[in-house]
């Protein structure tokens, strides 16, 4: 498992971010049965204007928000509320080229400012939103109702095996 991140606020603590991206890869890849060698997760932590601007390109949402995925490729279930195809990660060549589930992008004032007004420990909402980054990575969505009950629960228990409670 390899987490590459790039820290563009001088607000974010690289070691807690660090430490909590993996923990999250870690918990996302049991969950779902995954190995967790052989695969790649970039990780850009930002400050809200490079967010907005980064929403505002690829969502025509000119707004900060918390979180952005690209996945590196398109794995999403043909049926709504349908597991992804994970196949192709069920068994890594360790021999090649680790597999690029691709990037996730996470501002500090947005995530800061949810995690006070909802109450929650910082390091709390920003573990569920990093799990939240990560299954986006691999083809899980929240766009219908059985896809977000998918979602939901998985998040639920992969922060619950992190001793986060329910965010929900």
């Amino acid at each position: 498992m390899e987490i590459d991140i790039l820290i563009e606020d001088d607000g974010w603590d690289a070691e807690a971010l660090d430490r909590i991206a993996e923990a999250a890869l870690s918990g996302v890849l049991s969950e779902l049965g995954l190995a967790s060698e052989g695969v790649v997760v970039s990780i850009l932590a930002c400050d809200d204007h490079r967010i907005a601007a980064l929403n505002a390109e690829f969502r025509d949402k000119p707004t900060p928000t918390n979180v952005l995925s690209w996945p590196s490729e398109d794995r999403a279930a043909e049926e709504p509320g349908a597991l992804p195809d994970l196949s192709d990660l069920s068994d890594p060549d360790l021999d090649g080229p680790p597999a690029e589930l691709g990037d996730i992008a996470l501002a500090l004032g947005v995530l800061t400012r949810e995690a006070a007004e909802a109450g929650k420990p910082f390091e709390h909402h920003l573990t569920h939103l990093v799990v939240h980054g990560l299954l986006h990575l691999l083809g899980f969505d929240h766009i219908s109702d059985p896809d977000a009950a998918l979602m939901e629960g998985l998040e639920t228990r992969i922060l619950a095996r992190l001793g986060i409670p329910d965010p929900y």
